[in-house]
């Protein structure tokens, strides 16, 4: 079965966000809450640790980890909508947690990180966001930047065999719409381990009737 292809921009997808970055949160805040917990809880992220998370939005999940890591840890953020990072930026700070948190605007495509150096790498609803050749490509870099035994955790719309009357009717609004359904369902159980990753723990989850899959993994 094929995926979707991603047809849209990356200045498309920058204005897109940076549009619905205010009201994004009662947009699908709480509805993939649910999803990223499982994820973060999966990845038992430790006191003192370094953790990157990819495509962060309004940092509601950063919150949550730069918690988790206390104040010997570090999480560092990556997003590519400027307004999106002003939103977790402002979050962040009224936290508390300025002095652990860092965050840049920019392509995860290349990370601007040097080789081994965080031991957790999350991303939440993100990676189906890239086109399917660019996929392995970022699953590369997350491996690059991880230290030997670091985890990933991935959440991902999940796309399967026997797809139900639903996720049909989603792949073909993101095929004559992808400026505002802009998720896929992509295989990404298969496409994590096929990027030398060793599997730790699959989850299978539902948001909006649509299957998610929560992925964790380690690099051996």
């Amino acid at each position: 079965m094929e995926i979707s292809r991603v047809t849209r921009t990356r200045e498309e997808a920058k204005v897109f966000y940076n549009q619905i970055s205010r009201w994004y949160d009662l947009l699908a805040g709480t509805s993939e809450k649910k999803c990223w917990e499982v994820c973060v809880q999966k990845l038992r992220v430790q006191e003192g640790e370094q953790v990157l998370e990819i495509g962060f939005g309004t940092g509601s999940c950063l919150l949550n980890l730069a918690e988790l890591v206390g104040n010997p840890g570090r999480v560092y953020g990556i997003d590519i909508s400027e307004v999106m990072c002003e939103v977790a930026q402002e979050k962040v700070k009224t936290a508390g947690f300025k002095d652990r948190v860092g965050l840049r605007c920019g392509d995860a495509i290349h990370l601007p990180f040097d080789d081994n150096v965080v031991d957790v790498v999350i991303m939440n609803f993100t990676l189906e966001l890239f086109d399917t050749p660019e996929i392995p490509i970022l699953l590369s870099e997350c491996h690059r930047v991880l230290r030997n035994n670091g985890r990933i955790g991935v959440v991902s719309l999940s796309k399967k065999q026997d797809a139900k009357v639903m996720i049909r009717i989603y792949e073909w609004a993101h095929r004559w719409f992808p400026r505002l359904v802009d998720c896929r369902p992509i295989f990404v159980e298969e496409a994590v381990f096929a990027a030398g990753f060793q599997p730790v723990d699959v989850a299978d989850l539902s948001l909006w009737r649509l299957p998610v899959k929560v992925v964790v993994a380690t690099k051996k």
